[in-house]
C-alpha cells in the first residue's frame, strides 16, 4: 500500500519545529528516523495531514556524558549509541537493549527518541527507560520545557503524555555509581528482529561478596506499557541472588501484569515467557558481577 496524501515540511531549527506544531497540532506528525511511522503510514494505520521532518536538526543529535547522567538528543541514531564505548560504560543496559532492536539497517536509521515516543509496549528502549527511570524532556512553544519520568511517560500502547504541540527533545539516562554494576536483557520473538512477545531487563550492583546492593528490574510485552517493579527490586537488595529467588521475584512481577492475547501468543503464555525471561536475566547478571571499577554488561541469548 501507499501512504495517504500529506504535506511535507523540513524543520530548519528546533524553534521552527515547535512553531509548526503549535500552529497545526493534531494535523501534524513528527518524523525522526521513520522506522516506525513510515510503515504505519504505508499501511494507512497513520494518516497525518502534515509530516514534520526533524531528522536534520543537529541540536537534537548530541550525546553528553557526565558522572551522573548520559544526556542525548532525541534524534540521536540508535547505531551511534550502540557503537559508543563511552556510552556502554556509563549505561550498559541501553546498549544491551539496542542489540535486540530490529536489524542493523533499522538501527542505522532509527532514533532513540523516535522509539520512545512510538511507545510500543514490546519495544526494547521503552523497557530500558522505565527500568532505569530515564528523564524525558518535552518542549513546546507555549509551555517551554518540562521533564517527565519514564515511568510516567507511557500511558498505553502507542500513547504517551506528549501533547499535540510538544516534541521530545532530550533524554537523560541515570548513571549508577560504584563498582560491580551488571546488566542483562532477554526477549522472545517469532523471528529475529520482530517485536518481542515478552522481554525482561535488569541492572544490578553486586559487591565483592556476591551480595546485591542495588537493583532495577522490568518486563516488556506483557502489559499496555513497559513495566518496572521497584518494590520487588528492593527485595533483592542485601541478598545473594540464587535461581530460586530469581524465579520467585519473576513470578511476583508477572502477576502484576495484564498481558493480552493475539495470533502469536495467549495472555497466559506471554506471562509464562516473562517469568522465564526475568528469572534468566537475574540469574545471568547476578552470576557475573565484576569486582573492578569497569561497568560490565551481560547479553542473554
Amino acid at each position: 500500500m501507499k501512504a495517504a496524501p500529506f504535506e511535507y515540511v523540513l524543520a530548519e531549527t528546533t524553534g521552527h519545529a515547535l512553531e509548526f506544531l503549535d500552529q497545526y497540532g493534531m494535523e501534524a506528525r513528527t518524523l525522526a528516523g521513520g522506522q516506525s511511522l513510515v510503515p504505519m503510514m504505508a499501511m494507512r494505520l497513520a494518516r497525518p495531514a502534515m509530516l514534520l521532518d526533524i531528522n536534520r536538526l543537529v541540536e537534537l543529535k548530541h550525546v553528553d556524558i557526565s558522572d551522573n547522567a548520559v544526556s542525548m538528543g532525541a534524534t540521536t541514531r540508535q547505531r551511534t549509541i550502540e557503537d559508543s564505548v563511552d556510552v556502554h560504560k556509563a549505561i550498559p543496559l541501553v546498549r544491551d537493549a539496542l542489540r535486540w532492536v530490529g536489524h542493523t539497517q533499522t538501527r542505522n536509521r532509527g532514533t532513540i527518541g523516535g522509539s520512545l515516543v512510538h511507545a510500543d509496549p514490546s519495544a526494547e528502549l521503552p523497557l530500558a527507560a522505565v527500568v532505569l527511570n530515564a528523564k524525558l524532556h518535552l518542549s513546546s512553544l507555549a509551555q517551554g520545557e518540562r521533564q517527565i519520568d519514564a515511568q510516567d511517560f507511557f500511558l498505553g500502547p502507542m500513547f504517551t503524555v506528549t501533547s499535540e504541540t510538544e516534541c521530545l527533545t532530550r533524554i537523560e539516562w541515570p548513571v549508577w555509581q560504584g563498582n560491580g554494576i551488571v546488566t542483562a536483557f532477554d526477549e522472545t520473538s517469532m523471528r529475529h528482529g520482530d517485536f518481542a512477545m515478552a522481554s525482561a531487563a535488569c541492572q544490578l550492583q553486586i559487591d565483592e561478596d556476591g551480595v546485591c546492593r542495588r537493583a532495577a528490574i522490568g518486563m516488556g510485552g506483557v502489559d499496555g506499557v513497559p513495566r518496572s517493579f521497584p518494590e520487588l527490586a528492593q527485595e533483592l537488595v542485601g541478598q545473594r541472588i540464587n535461581p530460586r529467588m530469581a524465579l520467585e521475584v519473576a513470578h511476583c512481577a508477572a502477576q502484576q501484569t495484564e498481558p493480552g492475547s493475539d495470533l502469536h501468543a495467549s495472555a497466559e503464555y506471554r506471562r509464562h515467557l516473562a517469568v522465564v525471561m526475568l528469572s534468566r536475566v537475574l540469574a545471568a547478571a547476578s552470576n557475573s558481577g565484576p569486582t573492578d571499577t569497569t561497568a560490565s554488561a551481560v547479553q542473554v541469548q
